[in-house]
């Protein structure tokens, strides 16, 4: 299997419960137009959630396919270029699916690094206090990781982490799908899951850091570039 087909793969299983979901919502919904009989009026609404479903299961997966594989997002060549630096600490914040170890320690070549699962209650404790002394790290990454954190507390929390552990001149990197119309065409309903620009922005602010660079990697994916205020 293709390096391609591996990382999509990656995110099918990391999100299987979405698409069985959906599969079995679609499959319910045939069911019903086809054998229950039911009036023109309920009949052709049910069409449409149903059409509309099966779109926006294809869509979900083609779009995945362009950020995963078809984008610079997980070659990962971007990083140094939006840093402007080479850090000598690093740590890599994920959430379950994408081990980006290898990666980072071939582009960070020299630096200490350390990854966490902020998905894994293992790997992490739930008020995400990470085992690390103040002030130590250059380089925080969480790419497509944070939106995991659903509540606003549990967010809140780690962001106060990553500012007691980064360095005075260091940067936190986060590559998120942001809660707008461009994602809400390709993953529908479940584009809820992610936070709109302003959650992120607010959130940012409240931890006193500034948006240093910001930039996108495809339609669907936002690059904030952070750095610690003092």
């Amino acid at each position: 299997m293709s390096t391609i087909a591996l990382r999509s793969s990656q995110i099918v299983r990391f999100n299987w419960p979405y698409y069985v979901t959906a599969a079995l919502a679609v499959i319910g919904g045939i069911v019903m137009a086809t054998i229950v009989p039911l009036p023109a009026w309920a009949r052709y609404p049910l069409y449409v959630a149903i059409g509309l479903m099966i779109v926006w299961l294809v869509t979900s997966l083609v779009a995945s396919w362009i950020v995963y594989d078809r984008s610079r997002l997980m070659d990962w060549d971007w990083v140094l270029q939006a840093l402007g630096f080479s850090p000598a600490s690093w740590i890599n914040l994920q959430a379950g699916h994408t081990d980006a170890r290898p990666a980072l320690e071939k582009i960070f070549a020299g630096a200490t690094g350390q990854v966490f699962d902020i998905y894994d209650a293992r790997a992490m404790a739930a008020d995400r206090t990470l085992p690390l002394a103040r002030g130590t790290v250059d380089v925080a990454m969480l790419v497509l990781s944070a939106h995991q954190l659903r509540s606003d507390e549990a967010r809140s929390a780690l962001f106060a982490e990553l500012r007691r552990v980064l360095g005075p001149a260091g940067r936190v990197v986060v590559a998120e799908h942001m809660r707008d119309w461009t994602n809400f065409l390709a993953y529908g309903p479940g584009s809820l899951l992610f936070h709109s620009r302003r959650t992120w922005i607010r959130c940012f602010a409240r931890h006193r850091f500034d948006v240093h660079r910001e930039f996108s990697i495809t339609p669907f994916v936002r690059v904030f570039v952070l750095r610690r205020l003092t």
